[in-house]
C-alpha cells in the first residue's frame, strides 16, 4: 500500500513564559490545541486521534498525564497515544502522529507536546545522585559542557562562537511574539561577560525554563484539499537512538544524529542540504550546539561548523538561516521544544511565520535531540507535496476572495487523485 502524503494544516502554540500561573496543565495544552484547530478551521469532532508527548513525568509530578488531559484535548472516546523520548519527544510525537496519517490509520490527527517547568525543577531533576554518578554535575549543562570543550579542541574553534549564536537567537526571538525571552537591550558584550555556569557555557548561552505547549493538526490529501491556508507537506521524517554511554561513542557528533539526518535527506531526495534547505529549526539548548549540529546534520564538513556561524551564514538573512524563531535558547518548555522546531519549520514553508519569516523559504528542516545526545528526531517539510503528487489547482479558500476555491492534489499517474 502506498503511503498517504501528510500535510500540516494547523499550528498553535501558547505564549511561552517562566510561569503560566493563570492556567493548569490542562488549560495550557487546550490553549495550544484550540489555536491549532482554529488555524485549520476545524473543530474537535474533526479530529480522529490525539498523540501527546512530554518530558519525564517527574518534572511536574503528574504520572501518566495523558489520562488527565484526555478531556481537555477532546480525546474522550477517541484513540490517545503518549510518546516519550526525553528532550527529542516533541519531534518524535509529531512523527508518530504523521505515521498514523501516512499509514491511513487515521485521517486527521491532533498532536501536542507541553511542559510546565514552573511546577518542577528540571535542573535538579536531571542531576543524578550518588551512586549513579560523581557529584560534579548540575543539570543538563554540566553533562554537555565537556562535549563542547571536546568540540573546541577538535576543531580549534575560537572561544567566542557560543556568544555569537546566543546573541543571534535572542535577537531573532524579538521577532517572535510567542518566544519566552524578549531581551530588547541585550548586547553581544553582555552575552560575552555573563556569568560562567559550565565552562565554556555562560549564563546567556543557555536555554530558559519555560511553561508552554505546541500543537499541530496533521491530515491527508482530502484534509489538505479543505485547508484554508497553504499546508506544509512532509517530505521525510526519521528517528534514531543510541545508548547514553558506550565504548567509542562520539559525543561531539553522535552516530544516531548523522544516520537520522541521512535517512531524512534520502526520503526527501536531498543531495546537498546546505543548498537545498532554506531554513533550519535546530534544537540548540546551549549555544555551542549550533556549530556542532551543523556538522552532525551535514550542513558543514567536520571542523567547519563554527566558521558558518562566525561568517553570518546562519543569520536570519544569511544563506542558511538557523532558528529564525529564536530557538530553544529563547524558549524551552522541554517536552514541547522539539515540536516547536517542527512546527516553526512548517510555518516557514507555509509562509506564516510573521516577522521571523525567511524570504523564499520553500523547504525547511525541523530537528530535535534528547537524553545524553542519544535520541534524535527530524523532518523535512516543503510547500509542495512529495515527488509523485502534482498540483491540480492553486487557489486557497479564504485567500483569493471568492470563498470557495480549494487546493486539490493527485498522483502524476492517477488522474482521479
Amino acid at each position: 500500500m502506498t503511503r498517504e502524503p501528510v500535510a500540516v494544516v494547523g499550528i498553535g502554540q501558547t505564549k511561552h513564559t517562566a510561569a503560566r500561573r493563570d492556567v493548569s496543565i490542562a488549560g495550557l495544552v487546550r490553549e495550544a490545541a484550540v489555536r491549532a484547530l482554529d488555524d485549520a478551521e476545524l473543530g474537535w469532532a474533526d479530529i480522529d486521534a490525539v498523540v501527546i508527548g512530554k518530558a519525564p513525568d517527574f518534572f511536574e509530578g503528574v504520572m501518566m498525564p495523558e489520562l488527565y488531559l484526555a478531556d481537555a484535548l477532546g480525546a474522550v472516546g477517541k484513540p490517545m497515544l503518549r510518546v516519550h523520548t526525553a528532550g527529542s519527544v516533541g519531534g518524535s510525537t509529531a512523527l508518530v502522529a504523521a505515521g498514523l496519517v501516512a499509514a491511513r490509520v487515521h485521517r486527521t490527527v491532533l498532536t501536542l507536546a507541553f511542559e510546565k517547568q514552573s511546577e518542577s525543577n528540571a535542573m535538579w531533576g536531571l542531576s543524578l545522585p550518588i551512586p549513579f554518578q560523581q557529584p560534579l554535575l548540575a543539570g543538563a549543562g554540566g553533562f554537555f559542557a565537556p562535549h563542547v570543550r571536546a568540540y573546541m579542541r577538535r576543531t580549534g574553534a575560537p572561544s567566542g562562537i557560543g556568544a555569537l549564536v546566543a546573541y543571534k537567537d535572542r535577537r531573532n526571538a524579538l521577532r517572535n511574539p510567542y518566544a519566552h525571552l524578549h531581551e530588547h537591550d541585550l548586547t553581544l558584550d553582555q552575552v560575552r561577560s555573563s556569568p560562567m555556569l559550565w565552562d565554556p557555557i555562560r549564563y546567556s548561552e543557555t536555554c530558559p525554563s519555560s511553561d508552554g505547549a505546541c500543537a499541530m493538526v496533521l491530515t491527508d490529501r482530502a484534509g489538505a484539499d479543505r485547508a484554508p491556508y497553504p499546508p506544509a507537506w512532509m517530505h521525510g521524517g526519521a528517528m534514531r537512538s543510541e545508548p547514553t554511554l558506550f565504548a567509542g561513542k562520539d559525543f561531539v557528533s553522535p552516530r544516531a544524529g548523522r544516520d537520522c539526518a541521512a535517512d531524512v535527506y534520502r526520503q526527501a531526495g536531498i543531495a546537498d542540504p546546505r543548498r537545498e534547505i532554506d531554513a533550519v529549526e535546530m534544537y540548540v539548548p546551549f549555544s555551542w550546539y549550533e556549530p556542532m549540529w551543523l556538522e552532525n546534520l551535514g550542513f558543514a564538513e567536520e571542523g567547519e561548523g563554527w566558521k558558518l556561524t562566525e561568517s553570518g551564514v546562519t543569520g536570519i538573512d544569511g544563506e542558511l538561516p538557523v532558528n529564525p524563531s529564536g530557538g530553544v535558547l529563547s524558549t524551552n518548555p522541554i517536552g514541547a521544544s522539539g515540536m516547536l522546531r517542527f512546527a516553526e519549520a512548517a510555518l516557514q514553508v507555509r509562509g506564516r511565520a510573521g516577522e521571523h519569516q525567511v524570504d523564499g523559504a520553500r523547504k525547511a528542516l525541523g530537528h530535535a535531540y534528547g537524553g545524553g545526545s542519544q535520541f534524535f528526531s527530524m523532518w523535512v517539510v516543503a510547500d509542495t507535496p512529495p515527488t509523485g503528487w502534482s498540483r491540480a489547482s492553486y487557489s486557497f479558500r479564504g485567500l483569493s476572495g471568492t470563498g470557495h476555491e480549494s487546493l486539490r492534489w493527485g498522483r502524476d499517474d492517477d488522474p482521479g487523485g
